[in-house]
């Protein structure tokens, strides 16, 4: 009933906006925390064990919010726990990652120009690197070292800086990047499962139990939710960089991915210090404006090569597409109808590079590209783009008959 490729592009969407909708959830939950903990007041008339408070308004009343270090003497009989969105978050990256980077390893993930390695070995590679993340950045927080955060941050930052440059070595440009915000978002998910709500398990039990909580267990915590805190902006930065090629596919991606690190600790500080009533530090965002224009100079120099002669290498996929009956023909119909905005020197006015880096002149670019082709002018019509759509049904039907031919 449905093409396998029609059903495989819909999962991807699904999961796609699954993963979406979880992330707002989560950030949006821990961006309010951060900033409620930050503007909570001591009160003279606050209870016995409580830390601090504030009055809130929102959606028409007004609330009443207070902390306790600890908790309070009594225990709640109902307990809001804030974990699943986060929970949730992970696993729809994940679930995502496969069926992008796994299932489509010798499009996105593998580039031999980069590192000529077999698809397993590169699943290895992303999966052994996730986990070595969360490792690592643990035995740190619980080493001595970790005692003091400032130190320890500027150590964190080195290690991704150094995995930044690590993952280019590896996978393609696209997939360095993504990997990069996985490793992050895996290291911050963690945060929550491995640490943050055990944490205040053990504490919940204690109450239970009539015993008086310790308060290293909310210290480590919030430790774990502050570096949550400032990792956030640089992951959705990764995480969309995917779609733009000037961020993933210049010679110095991995220094860009490091300088974003950058530029979501100025934007934090300037809202965590806001928060906490610390005053406008309005030149943060001269240096996040200073860094954001450092990262756009990067983009425009050392561009790979895009000759003929550097893109002629043939993943076993494009082999065999490019073998595929009726190539040929679409390989025509894609040069009368794409490469004006897709090509190396694009002609079409307005436009300074090819759309999301996507060449289409010779047979190796047409042939790497046939899913896309396929999904964008044989399953639908969303190219070519209004008034430049020139495509007649023949050569559609041409596209999806060639695809299937090479399936």
């Amino acid at each position: 009933m449905f093409d396998p490729i029609v059903i495989e592009a819909w999962a991807e969407f699904a999961v796609r906006w699954l993963h979406v909708i979880t992330a707002i959830a989560w950030i949006g939950s821990s961006f309010y925390f951060i900033a409620l903990d930050l503007g909570l007041r001591k009160a003279s008339d606050m209870p016995d064990l409580a830390s601090g408070e504030e009055w809130q308004v929102h959606g028409g009343g007004f609330y009443h919010i207070t902390k306790y270090m600890v908790a309070p003497a009594r225990l709640p009989e109902h307990l809001i726990w804030f974990k699943w969105e986060s929970y949730a978050t992970w696993l729809s990256g994940f679930a995502l990652l496969i069926l992008v980077y796994y299932l489509g390893a010798e499009l996105y993930l593998i580039d031999p120009n980069v590192l000529d390695i077999p698809i397993w070995v590169g699943i290895l590679i992303s999966l052994g690197s996730l986990a070595f993340g969360w490792v690592a950045y643990d035995l740190l927080c619980k080493s001595k070292f970790g005692d003091d955060n400032t130190r320890l941050m500027v150590l964190l930052f080195g290690i991704l800086v150094l995995m930044s440059w690590g993952y280019t070595q590896v996978f393609s440009g696209r997939a360095a990047l993504l990997h990069l915000g996985a490793f992050t978002a895996t290291i911050m998910s963690a945060n929550v499962f491995m640490i943050i709500i055990p944490n205040q398990k053990i504490v919940v039990a204690d109450l239970k139990a009539g015993r008086t909580p310790d308060a290293k267990y909310g210290k480590i915590a919030k430790q774990r939710s502050t570096h949550n805190n400032y990792l956030t902006l640089p992951v959705l930065f990764l995480m969309l960089s995917n779609h733009y090629p000037l961020a993933f596919a210049s010679e110095w991606n991995w220094l860009i991915a490091a300088l974003v690190f950058l530029t979501g600790v100025s934007i934090r500080h300037f809202f965590n210090t806001m928060h906490a009533k610390g005053g406008m530090l309005w030149w943060t965002w001269g240096v996040t404006a200073a860094l954001f224009v450092a990262i756009m100079w990067l983009s425009t120099i050392g561009i790979p090569d895009t000759s003929v002669e550097g893109n002629a290498q043939l993943s076993r996929e494009a082999q065999r597409f490019a073998e595929a009956d009726g190539f040929t023909e679409v390989h025509d119909i894609v040069l009368a109808n794409c490469s004006m905005c897709h090509a190396r020197e694009v002609f079409w006015p307005g436009l300074a590079w090819a759309p999301k880096g996507v060449v289409l002149e010779t047979e190796a670019d047409v042939a790497a590209q046939a899913r896309a082709i396929f999904l964008q002018a044989g399953a639908s019509h969303a190219m070519p783009p209004g008034t430049a759509n020139y495509m007649v049904e023949e050569d559609r039907a041409a596209i999806v008959a060639w695809f299937r031919a090479a399936q």
